[in-house]
C-alpha cells in the first residue's frame, strides 16, 4: 500500500450548520470513515503483519494505532508484555507531545490568522524519534509481544528534556499558569501562539460557548470495549456509552485539573476550558515521562503462554492525544486475522448527537458564528480532515468556512 492510499483511508468529518437570522437551527455532524476498507486490508495477514500495517492506515497517532493493535494481537495470542509498558507510555506520551505541538505550531496561528511555525516542530520531533530509537534500537517497538527493549539511560534522559524544554519554551515560555487569574495574566503578554489564543478565548462573551451536557467516557477496560465491537459491528461508527453520548480527550482526562476547574467555575466546560485543558495536559507530559523512564527496564519480546496456536480474540485500549482508542480483532482457525474493528477518539466526539454537534447546535446568533464554529471544532480536533459548511435555512446556498486540515 502506498502512503497516498494509506491516507487517503481515513475519510473525514462533515459539519452542516443550518442558520436562520444569524442563528444555529441544527448541527449535523457526520463521520466518514471506510471501516470495512481497513478490516479488508488486515484480513488474512498475520499479527507482525497487521501491526506493521497499520500505522500506514492512519496518518495520525501511528504510534498509538500500532501499539492499540500490538495489544489486541497479544489479548488473542495469549502474550504477556507487561514488561514493556512503561516504554509504551513513554511512546505513546512522546506521540502526545508531538500531536499538541502540531496544534500550537500549525493549527492555533491559522486560527488566529498568523502565519504557521512548522520549523519549531523540528527540534520536537527529533527529540520524539530520539527518543523510541533510545528505547528499541532495533525499531521494532510495535511489534506483538513487544521488541527488544534495551534503554539507554543516558539516551532516554536527553530527549526527554528537550521535550520538557520545547512545552515550556515554545507553548507557555514559563511555567505553565496555575488558575484562572494567572492563565489570564499569562494570556495578556502573548509571548506564544497558545497564550493568544487563550486570550481571545477568554472573552467573557466567547468563553462559556460550546458547553454541553455530556459525559465523560470513563471506561478504560478493554473487556467493555471487546464486549461491544464483538457484540456490533456499527459500534464502531456509533459509539455509546449505555446509549448516550461521551467525550474523550483533554478535557476528560484534566476536568479535576486546578487550571481547568478555575476557568470552569467563571465561564463553564466551553470553548476556555476545552483549551485550558489542552495546557494542562501538555504541561503534565514532561512529569509524567521522567516518571515512566524511571520504570523502563529492558525486556525481550514476550512469549505466548497458550499451549497451542489456537485462534483467539482481544482487545487493546490506549490514550492518545485525542483520546481514548480501542481496537479488537478476532484470529480465524489458521491464526491470521479473520475480523477487525476500532473505534477512535473522533466517533465520540464528533458522533451525530456527540458534544461537538450538541456543542454547535447551542452556538447563539452573531456574524462572527462562522468563525465560533471554527474554534469549536479545532478545539474538538478531530483526527481526520473536516470540512465546515453554513447554509441558509431556506436554501440560500452554502456559505463554506476554510477547511480545517489534519496535520502532516
Amino acid at each position: 500500500m502506498t502512503p497516498a492510499t494509506a491516507s487517503a483511508i481515513e475519510g473525514v468529518v462533515s459539519v452542516r450548520l443550518l442558520v436562520a437570522d444569524g442563528a444555529v437551527r441544527r448541527a449535523e455532524v457526520a463521520v466518514r470513515r471506510p471501516a470495512a476498507a481497513v478490516a479488508r486490508a488486515l484480513a488474512g495477514r498475520t499479527p507482525e503483519e497487521a501491526v506493521r500495517l497499520v500505522p500506514l492506515l492512519f496518518s495520525l497517532c501511528g504510534t498509538a494505532q500500532g501499539l492499540a493493535a500490538a495489544m489486541a494481537c497479544e489479548a488473542a495470542l495469549g502474550l504477556d508484555a507487561s514488561a514493556h509498558a512503561p516504554a509504551r507510555a513513554l511512546m505513546l506520551d512522546a506521540e502526545a507531545a508531538d500531536s499538541h505541538g502540531w496544534q500550537a505550531a500549525m493549527a492555533w496561528p491559522a486560527l488566529l490568522g498568523e502565519r504557521p511555525a512548522p520549523q519549531g516542530l523540528r527540534a520536537l520531533r527529533a527529540a520524539v524519534t530520539a527518543l523510541n530509537e533510545a528505547l528499541y534500537p532495533g525499531r521494532d517497538g510495535l511489534r506483538p509481544g513487544g521488541g527488544a527493549l534495551r534503554p539507554d539511560p543516558a539516551g532516554l534522559a536527553d530527549p526527554v528534556a528537550r521535550i520538557a524544554a520545547w512545552i515550556e519554551a515554545e507553548i507557555f515560555a514559563g511555567p505553565c499558569p496555575a488558575d484562572h487569574d494567572a492563565l489570564a495574566a499569562w494570556a495578556a503578554l502573548g509571548a506564544t501562539a497558545a497564550a493568544r489564543l487563550t486570550a481571545r478565548l477568554l472573552d467573557p462573551r466567547l468563553a462559556g460557548q460550546g458547553a454541553v451536557g455530556v459525559e465523560a467516557l470513563a471506561e478504560r477496560r478493554p473487556s467493555w470495549f471487546a464486549e461491544r465491537l464483538a457484540a456490533d459491528p456499527g459500534f464502531s461508527a456509533r459509539p455509546h456509552h449505555d446509549g448516550a453520548p461521551a467525550h474523550t480527550g483533554s478535557l476528560a482526562r484534566r476536568a479535576d485539573h486546578p487550571l481547568v476547574v478555575s476557568v470552569a467555575e467563571r465561564h463553564g466546560f466551553g470553548l476556555a476550558a476545552l483549551l485550558a485543558a489542552r495546557l494542562a495536559d501538555m504541561a503534565a507530559l514532561p512529569r509524567h515521562m521522567a516518571e515512566a523512564t524511571g520504570r523502563v527496564r529492558p525486556a525481550v519480546p514476550a512469549v505466548a503462554f497458550l499451549v497451542s496456536a489456537a485462534p483467539g480474540v482481544g482487545c487493546g485500549v490506549v490514550e492518545t492525544a485525542r483520546g481514548r482508542l480501542a481496537h479488537w480483532l478476532r484470529l480465524g482457525p489458521d491464526g491470521r486475522i479473520a475480523d477487525f474493528r476500532a473505534v477512535a477518539p473522533t466517533e465520540w466526539n464528533c458522533a451525530a448527537d456527540g458534544p461537538l454537534a450538541r456543542g454547535l447546535a447551542a452556538l447563539p446568533a452573531g456574524p462572527d458564528l462562522a468563525e465560533r464554529a471554527r474554534l469549536l471544532v479545532a478545539l474538538r480536533d478531530p483526527c481526520v480532515a473536516c470540512t465546515v459548511t453554513l447554509e441558509e435555512a431556506g436554501g440560500a446556498g452554502p456559505i463554506p468556512i476554510r477547511e480545517k486540515e489534519s496535520p502532516a
